[in-house]
């Protein structure tokens, strides 16, 4: 570790440390985000059979919100917002999952923003003091002139490090940038067919003149 410490963050320069301290946060903010998309995947297919079995075959608006809360997800909270809505005009139940949705998108993105600045500002750092080591170069060299070839040598490696240095770190966190952005994107398609399966099968019990036991109290807060 000493000698990782002297051989090239200290020869680094001064830019190495917010290049240190962004990747810590960027960090942070990736561990975080796979742990949460992690708990929010749930298997959406048997879950909405299971919903649509609730309120198609038990005829119940509480069993359907009771499966809701037995997971985890924005799949099962704004489907949980649309059951609760059940009865109401058709307009009113599309507005609650639209807030509902865009409550949700907000939790699953949250962080996101982080690790996209982590990933495009850490090349620009790199670039910074790619910039100040070949002026301390230059300012070496005017100085000594050809004399002195190590103090020379010095803002050359100090420019190569950070460079180094801003790449290896904006690397990992694109590719977990864009990684994270297709998971959610795959949640948003799940809500989009949840959404729309809830809307055909209250469209289905009205025209099958099916009415639902409904939720007679509201019902503990999904999880996640």
């Amino acid at each position: 570790m000493g000698t990782f410490w002297e051989d090239y963050f200290v020869k680094g320069g001064p830019v190495m440390w917010p290049i240190l301290i962004l990747s810590i946060i960027g960090l942070a903010f990736v561990i975080e985000r796979f742990f949460a998309l992690r708990r929010a995947k749930i298997n959406v297919n048997e879950f909405l059979a299971k919903v649509r079995k609730a309120l198609m075959v038990n005829r119940s608006i509480r069993d359907a919100v009771k499966i809701c809360e037995q997971y985890q997800g924005p799949v099962p909270s704004i489907m949980k917002a649309g059951l609760l809505k059940y009865g109401q005009p058709t307009k009113d139940i599309e507005n609650t999952i639209e807030i509902a949705v865009m409550y949700e998108l907000a939790r699953l993105e949250r962080g996101l923003p982080v690790i996209a600045t982590t990933a495009n500002i850490e090349p620009l750092l790199g670039f910074l003091g790619t910039v100040t080591g070949m002026i301390n170069s230059f300012d070496a060299l005017a100085k000594q002139g050809l004399s002195n070839p190590a103090a020379v040598a010095a803002g050359i490696s100090q420019a190569l490090i950070t460079t180094a240095a801003g790449l290896i770190i904006a690397i990992p966190m694109q590719l977990a940038y864009n990684w994270y952005s297709t998971r959610i994107n795959k949640f948003v398609r799940d809500i989009e067919t949840s959404a729309n399966m809830l809307l055909e099968t209250y469209g289905e019990m009205e025209r099958g003149g099916i009415t639902p036991e409904r939720a007679s109290e509201p019902a503990v807060p999904v999880k996640g």
